[in-house]
């Protein structure tokens, strides 16, 4: 019997038939997608990316233009011409009254990281209990993915720079507006404030929109995506498919201003507390946890996450909801339709789930060994609670140093001491920084790689559908409806993510802006030489593509990279590939 065309059983038919072809497709994936509504779709023919943003958004780029050491360590001295190591790592070593590393201290550190040997490691002179992390990670060699050595980064801020004073400003409002929701700044007459400051600062390098901070642009990451749609990442919000279990990211956070009164919620206020941690002490208050588990939605709950985050976590999890949702992935995948293996086979050990998942962590430990080095062996480069340490003294007449003035006389810096009495910079965790230098950053390094792995897995131009925002209480997540609704891919959103778990550290005030730029692209570098390893080692034909941080389609295959500057050696960075 003919079907009658467009006759409601023809309808019904068809759509059984796509449903079954579906199935078939996904059966031997693993994990196994779930058959529900699918989170992400593809772009069809013809349709545009993404709508025009009614304001372009960007960063300023730093106008440093060297790498390796930014010489505070041998240019700051005092009257007498002895290095006073001000602007360097110095925490866990004993100080003055002022909050000065004693210099012999510091010089048993520099004599560890110079000879390398386990005698000076086991020397160096602490002020109390607390250790440093894991200086030698640094030396550490691994088969696969660049020597740490063999890595440069651009030079950080000097301490007497604008641009460090921008930082500085920067990460003071982030500690006066950590209870704002994000879903509020827009209205915010705190935020309003801090927008007003941060357009006026010279130097300052987070992003703009039309030459001016705005409430969507500010405290967010440079790269493509992260000023659209909402602060928090979909990847921080959406649930997790995890094997037979599905987790939502509620978080058990930590307890805000809102509960515990105005100036009550943070830590390192006073001066004797704080010389106590630059000491190494290890007595500190506890946590002061929130019984009711929430969503993100300030930057005290972002700065939670990254407090006690494994450091791959964000990143595994991305991959997970990716994957679960079966999301398109990268047109140089071997088993793509219509690439040839395709048709007979399906990716699992290579360029399956296993593989993707498995890759992701990897990139985190190899990149952790390449910032190490940076940490310790070149950049040392001081944590901005000891920053904060210099603007109180030089504001309360102790004692002058020799910091911007637009620091010294921020107004975030001001309402910080009316609300504090002190000048320090507020703190959100009770043990400030942990003991090892910022300069490059961990998480954003581990961020970088991982995220790099993951857009050169999947398709980032495919379309993120139903996004989701935390409400301002974080109890509930509620749709998304602004403007950019239908703007936000799989690539902004990976991108967005990097910016939140790496400028989440710089929310709880223990890193700095650059720390999160110039640390990511580090990690990107680290993650294009594994894959460039890794390309030859494949029996299929493959490639990989994405868009970098900095907004150029890379592409890696047998031959190499494409992409970068000429003649790029991923595992060996040149000054040119990375300023």
């Amino acid at each position: 019997m003919k079907k009658i065309k467009n006759s409601p059983k023809s309808k019904s038919d068809k759509k059984s038939a796509t449903e079954k072809n579906k199935s078939i497709d996904i059966i031997d994936q693993h994990p196994r997608p779930a058959l529900r509504t699918a989170f992400v779709r593809e772009l069809g023919m013809g349709e545009s990316l993404s709508a025009v943003p009614a304001v372009t958004s960007h960063c300023t780029k730093s106008t440093i233009n060297t790498t390796g050491s930014n010489e505070d360590e041998n240019n700051l001295v005092d009257s007498h011409g002895d290095k006073t190591y001000i602007g360097n790592f110095h925490k866990g070593l004993p100080h003055n009254a002022f909050g000065e590393v004693d210099p012999t201290a510091y010089q048993s550190l520099l004599t560890a990281l110079s000879s390398k040997t386990q005698a000076d490691f086991a020397a160096i002179t602490l002020g109390g209990g607390r250790k440093l992390i894991n200086p030698q990670a640094g030396l550490a060699k691994d088969t696969e993915g660049p020597g740490p050595n063999k890595m440069k980064m651009r030079s950080a801020p000097k301490l007497i720079s604008a641009e460090a004073a921008a930082e500085a400003v920067e990460l003071y409002w982030m500690a006066l507006l950590r209870d704002v929701p994000f879903a509020i700044f827009n209205s915010s007459s705190k935020v309003a404030d801090a927008v007003q400051e941060l357009s006026g600062l010279t130097d300052f390098t987070g992003p703009k929109a039309g030459g001016h901070v705005t409430p969507q642009t500010i405290f967010r990451g440079c790269s493509a995506g992260s000023t659209i749609g909402p602060f928090i990442s979909q990847f921080l919000l959406k649930e997790i498919p995890y094997g037979s279990l599905t987790i939502n990211q509620r978080q058990r956070t930590v307890l805000g201003e809102g509960v515990l009164g105005v100036g009550n919620a943070d830590y390192m206020k006073d001066f004797s507390t704080w010389l106590d941690i630059q000491n190494g002490s290890t007595v500190f208050p506890a946590d002061l946890f929130d019984g009711t588990k929430r969503y993100i939605r300030n930057m005290r709950d972002m700065g939670q996450y990254v407090h006690v985050d494994a450091l791959y976590e964000a990143y595994l999890n991305a991959c997970l909801i990716l994957l679960g949702m079966n999301a398109p992935l990268d047109a140089g995948n071997p088993y793509n339709s219509p690439k040839p293996a395709s048709t007979t086979q399906v990716g699992f050990g290579t360029f399956g789930g296993p593989h993707i998942l498995s890759l992701v962590c990897e990139a985190a430990t190899r990149a952790l060994k390449v910032v190490w080095y940076q940490k310790w062996f070149v950049h040392r480069r001081l944590r901005p609670e000891a920053y904060g340490g210099l603007i109180h003294q030089t504001n309360s007449g102790t004692k002058a140093y020799p910091v911007d003035a637009q620091a010294l006389n921020s107004q975030a810096v001001a309402n910080v001491f009316t609300k504090n009495g002190t000048y320090l910079l507020p703190m959100a965790f009770p043990e400030g920084s942990p003991t090892h230098p910022a300069y490059g950053a961990g998480h954003a390094t581990v961020a970088g790689a991982c995220v790099t792995i993951l857009k050169a897995f999947f398709d980032e131009n495919t379309v993120i559908t139903n996004p989701v925002i935390a409400t301002t209480d974080g109890t509930d997540l509620v749709t998304y409806v602004g403007a950019d609704a239908g703007d936000l891919t799989v690539g902004g959103e990976l991108n967005k993510v990097a910016a939140n778990i790496a400028v989440g550290r710089n929310m709880a005030g223990v890193h700095w802006r650059s720390d999160y730029y110039d640390s990511i692209r580090l990690g990107e570098r680290v993650a294009i030489c594994i894959l460039s390893h890794q390309s030859n080692d494949y029996n299929e034909d493959c490639s990989f593509s994405f868009t970098n941080f900095d907004g150029n389609l890379i592409k890696i295959d047998k031959t190499g990279v494409t992409g970068m500057k000429p003649n790029f050696m991923p595992c060996i960075d040149r000054d040119e590939d990375v300023l």
